[in-house]
């Protein structure tokens, strides 16, 4: 199971956001200074997070992006799922009737990875923002 950077970058951005924007709006300029992303790339994401009500954009010499939610509201899930990530560890739908390997039946390990799959994903939806924040803040003292 490998998250893709697409989702990496997401959940790095709104960090860093969540941590400036209750200052003024945050330019991705400054979020592609700071994080060491691609700007063009955060654009792309922003557009993905914009669409799914992650973040609002201010027009302006001021603007800049805000937070829709407050950070504890955001969970990393919600984060996943806006930029179309989706955490999987078996390549077969939950409800197939084929296997992962193609084939009637699924593999002898299908149940661990599904298992797996399940820890994993509740354990993204409840990190939200807020618990990142907290941790990153206790990192830098």
């Amino acid at each position: 199971m490998k998250l893709t950077s697409k989702s990496r970058y997401a959940v790095m951005a709104l960090v860093d956001l969540a941590r400036f924007d209750n200052i003024n709006p945050v330019s991705l300029r400054d979020i592609s200074l700071r994080q060491g992303i691609s700007l063009d790339y955060l654009e792309q994401i922003f557009l993905k997070l914009k669409k799914d009500q992650i973040v609002k954009s201010i027009r302006g010499t001021q603007g800049g992006y805000v937070l829709s939610r407050k950070p504890n509201e955001i969970k990393l899930t919600n984060i996943f799922h806006a930029v179309d990530e989706k955490v999987k560890t078996v390549q077969c739908k939950k409800d197939s009737k084929k296997g992962c390997n193609g084939k009637a039946t699924k593999c002898v390990t299908h149940n661990l990875w599904d298992e797996l799959e399940s820890h994993i994903n509740s354990f993204f939806d409840k990190k939200s923002l807020e618990d990142l924040l907290k941790s990153s803040t206790e990192n830098r003292i």
